[in-house]
């Protein structure tokens, strides 16, 4: 049996998707997996010892379709569901199981505010998705995958923070999944322990400056390290301080507790942090003010429709400090 599954973006949305690829491997174990996402997206998978085969997609669609024509395909999953998958779908004729996005669902919650959701995680929808193949749920959470070239040495950790340390996780796509600097430096300030901040190389500048808060207890990451790096930094962390964005599922992934903080998207969209049914103890918490006008969208947007920013600018930093402790605590 050779089955394709298809999933273009992005890091959390590959991420969340990462049991169906497990399930399915373990099985159905004469299975042989393949699996197509976009090419900036080939460090996320490409270490996933469960996928067979990898396929590209780089503004290349009809040469794709071609070359994954030639593969035989019995099954089609498609986790993304969007023109381009279905244009593969169609192009392959074969058997297809597509994932139920929800969008006209999405588009009530974040345009009307009326929630139709049905309160069922994306992760369990995706596998949803492949049930009718006899794959199952096997209840053990997110996978991620780091190779050894990828593993941060130890003398690459400030060594004030060779003891433990909190990782905060300052990026994100959109301006409306951020809390502003200035937020991101009170909470770092209030924290008491060794903090290192993750996000890509449009996050040192803000870095920086969250850094200069104290600049021994917090160390500025942003950029230094590529995405499997942060994911090794996220593993050895204490507990992970993260908006919605794909490190904070990266941390699910490897069982860190989560201090989720929202803004213009919402738990509300089935998305919050996910461990698999077998962890039993409550790893996450979620700070979300959960104003009339949250969520404001399903993906974050580049200014705040209202114009007042309200769900990250209210966001109260003492109670998340709080909870931090507590986590510390708990946790240790």
């Amino acid at each position: 049996m050779k089955i394709l599954v298809i999933r273009f973006s992005s890091i959390g949305d590959i991420v969340l998707a990462s049991p169906v690829f497990r399930c399915i491997k373990k099985q159905l174990p004469d299975a042989e997996l393949h699996f197509v996402t976009k090419k900036s997206f080939k460090i996320v998978t490409e270490n996933n010892p469960y996928i067979d085969r990898f396929f590209y997609y780089d503004d290349n669609l009809n040469e794709l379709i071609k070359i994954l024509s030639d593969e035989n395909y019995d099954y089609v999953i498609d986790l993304h569901n969007n023109i381009r998958s279905n244009k593969i779908k169609r192009s392959l004729g074969k058997k297809t199981y597509t994932i139920d996005k929800l969008n006209v669902q999405k588009f009530l919650l974040t345009k009307l505010k009326l929630n139709l959701m049905p309160e069922r995680h994306i992760t369990q929808r995706s596998l949803d998705t492949v049930s009718a193949l006899g794959v199952k749920d096997d209840g053990l959470g997110l996978d991620y995958f780091i190779p050894d070239k990828d593993v941060v040495p130890q003398q690459d950790i400030p060594a004030s923070h060779s003891a433990g340390f909190i990782a905060v996780v300052i990026g994100a796509n959109y301006y409306t999944k951020k809390l502003p600097v200035n937020k991101l430096k009170e909470l770092c300030e209030k924290i008491n322990h060794p903090i290192i901040l993750l996000g890509g190389p449009e996050c040192k500048e803000d870095g920086d400056d969250i850094a200069s808060v104290d600049s021994v207890k917090i160390y500025n990451s942003c950029g230094k390290f590529n995405l499997n790096e942060s994911a090794d930094l996220i593993r050895k962390s204490k507990l992970v301080v993260s908006h919605d964005t794909g490190l904070q599922y990266i941390a699910c992934a490897f069982q860190k507790p989560v201090i989720a903080i929202w803004g213009g998207t919402s738990p509300k969209l089935d998305v919050e942090p996910y461990y698999g049914s077998a962890q039993k103890r409550q790893l996450h918490e979620n700070f979300s003010l959960n104003l009339w006008c949250q969520p404001c969208s399903k993906f974050g947007t580049k200014t705040c429709p209202l114009g007042h920013f309200k769900c990250m600018k209210k966001q109260d930093i003492d109670l998340i400090v709080g909870r931090v402790n507590y986590r510390l605590v708990k946790n240790s």
